[in-house]
């Protein structure tokens, strides 16, 4: 329907006391003033808004209403009117109110170093697949990866996902489905595994480097890491190697801690944001420590090396901070910061991370082993730490406007 007043939709007759509802799409050149003029036409027209979203791309305005309007087409001729004196083109459709009104939503978040026409048409055939439909298309970030967000009301959760991590499998991308709702905005606590995730490193590896060890301990840690062999006793078996290594060692291997790309970015907006953040490593205090204070982290356990006379002695102070200690910090740290477990974030690489994985409202398995992006609840396998912050609805826009705000 044009935006010429002279031109009328042909509208179903309805009683005195009846309603219609109407979807009411507005396109045309973005300019101040449109949305506040819609809404005062609605106003006076006695409308009742029940949906609206608007988005603008490159000039273009394309602005959405379902509205219930009162019977009668006075209500039809004042939007036409305004969209002719707004040079507007102004479309009406009647539609029927359904149960896919209401229906609960899905989340999915695409995420890539690029994301092609065929990627998408990829993910968007996998929704249907699973009879869901696309609701919202919302771009989150342009870099330092490009990432969509897709609300999708209907259709089976399960059949989805599957669908989409299928399709995800064939081409360079991640996908994450998350049910939409105050849960999913609502997340306040967020709980890091360090080696491997918040740094690059395996910080054993680099006390390893330092002793002498590195191939020994090295061949240990990825064992352990993909869950062929029992934490405690390959990490006790790790750190008796170091006997006898200088704390000006551990220094020196401090000096060579590399953080994640987008590291810094992430743990700085979450605590903008007002995130409570943690980490939980089964490295060592000795460099947990320091990153808590570096980058301002507000809970930092791991374990403690056990030294005398200025040297690793290869015994460990304290229990072990193993896959189940992990998890006992998130739920601990979580309880003394009064926030629900399923408002709590958890992000790991390896089989130690799991039970935390599995415990937090949304379990992230970052450039994974395959034992743990099986069982996480998303995965992503782009370089950027803070690529983590789309996944949560964060927009790139909103970072930087995060960083310009202090």
């Amino acid at each position: 329907m044009s935006g010429d007043p002279s031109s009328e939709p042909e509208l179903p007759e309805s009683s005195d006391d009846e309603r219609q509802t109407l979807l009411v799409q507005v396109t045309g050149e973005d300019r101040p003033g449109i949305s506040a003029g819609l809404l005062g036409v609605l106003d006076d027209v006695d409308a009742t808004i029940e949906d609206m979203e608007q988005v603008v791309i490159r000039g273009r305005l394309t602005l959405g209403a379902l509205v219930s309007i009162p019977p009668g087409r006075d209500a039809v001729k004042e939007l036409l009117l305004f969209g002719w004196e707004q040079q507007l083109h102004v479309e009406f459709e009647v539609v029927e109110r359904s149960a896919s009104m209401i229906e609960p939503a899905h989340v999915v978040t695409v995420v890539g170093a690029t994301v092609s026409a065929s990627e998408l048409r990829l993910v968007v055939d996998a929704i249907a697949d699973g009879g869901g439909n696309i609701d919202r298309i919302v771009r989150l970030s342009r870099y330092p990866v490009v990432s969509y967000e897709f609300v999708v009301k209907g259709g089976e959760f399960t059949k989805i996902r599957s669908s989409l991590l299928l399709a995800a499998s064939q081409v360079a991308i991640d996908v994450a489905v998350q049910p939409e709702g105050l849960g999913r905005r609502a997340k306040r606590l967020v709980v890091l595994d360090v080696d491997s995730t918040l740094v690059q490193n395996e910080v054993i590896d680099l006390l390893a480097a330092e002793a002498g060890v590195v191939d020994r301990v090295s061949a240990i840690t990825e064992q352990a890491m993909q869950g062929e062999l029992d934490f405690e006793q390959s990490l006790r078996h790790r750190v008796q190697l170091l006997a006898g290594l200088s704390t000006d060692a551990v220094d020196s291997a401090w000096q060579k801690l590399e953080y994640t790309p987008g590291a810094r970015t992430f743990m700085r907006t979450l605590k903008r944001l007002g995130f409570t953040t943690a980490i939980v490593s089964g490295g060592f205090t000795a460099f947990t420590d320091r990153i808590r204070d570096e980058l301002g982290i507000d809970y930092s356990h791991a374990n403690v090396l056990e030294i005398a006379d200025g040297k690793l002695t290869g015994n460990l102070v304290g229990p072990v901070v193993d896959r189940s200690q992990k998890a006992r910090i998130l739920h601990m740290v979580a309880q003394s910061e009064n926030i629900p477990l399923e408002q709590t974030v958890a992000i790991g690489d390896g089989a130690n991370d799991l039970d935390m994985l599995e415990l937090a409202g949304l379990g992230i398995a970052f450039n994974a082993k395959p034992v743990v992006q099986a069982a996480a609840d998303t995965t992503l396998s782009v370089p950027y730490l803070d690529a983590i912050l789309f996944l949560l609805g964060i927009t790139r826009e909103e970072v930087e406007a995060s960083e310009r705000t202090t």
